[in-house]
C-alpha cells in the first residue's frame, strides 16, 4: 500500500450512496464509481444496491472479468479498516405513516366516492334541462 493512500471511515463511506456520489467497498479499497454509474453493463441500480456495505461478496458473486477488475482501479480512491465495517447492513423500515396522512388518505377515499356521484347526478340534471327545451 501507497504511504500517500487516504484510508476513509465507515461512516464516510456510508454517506456516498447516490446516483451522482456512490462509493464502494470491496476487498479493503474504496472506489468511487459515481462517473461510471451511466457505463456500468449491470446499470446503476446494482451500484446503488452495493454502496453503504462490504461489496466484496457482491463483487465476486458475479464474476467480473479481468478487464472490469483492472478498470477498477482508476477508481479506487483509498483503502478503509475492514474491522470497522458492519458484516451486514442495518434494516432501516419505512417511516410509518403520521395521523395527517392517514387522514389524507380517508378524504382521497371519500372523493373518490363522492365526485363520481356529483358528475353522475349533474350529467341527470343537464340531461332534464335540455329535455324540457
Amino acid at each position: 500500500m501507497a504511504s500517500d493512500e487516504k484510508f476513509h471511515t465507515f461512516e464516510e463511506v456510508s454517506k456516498h450512496r447516490n446516483i451522482k456520489d456512490c462509493w464502494l467497498v470491496i476487498d479493503g479499497k474504496v472506489y468511487d464509481v459515481s462517473v461510471f454509474m451511466d457505463d456500468h453493463p449491470g446499470g446503476d441500480e446494482v451500484l446503488l444496491s452495493s454502496s453503504g456495505k462490504d461489496a466484496t461478496a457482491d463483487f465476486e458473486d458475479i464474476g467480473h472479468s479481468d478487464h472490469a477488475k483492472e478498470l477498477m482501479n482508476k477508481y479506487c480512491i483509498g483503502s478503509i479498516d475492514m474491522s470497522k465495517v458492519p458484516r451486514k447492513r442495518t434494516y432501516i423500515p419505512p417511516q410509518a405513516k403520521t395521523n395527517a396522512n392517514k387522514s389524507s388518505d380517508f378524504l382521497i377515499k371519500i372523493l373518490q366516492f363522492v365526485v363520481p356521484l356529483l358528475i353522475l347526478g349533474l350529467a341527470f340534471v343537464i340531461r332534464s334541462y335540455t329535455k324540457e327545451k
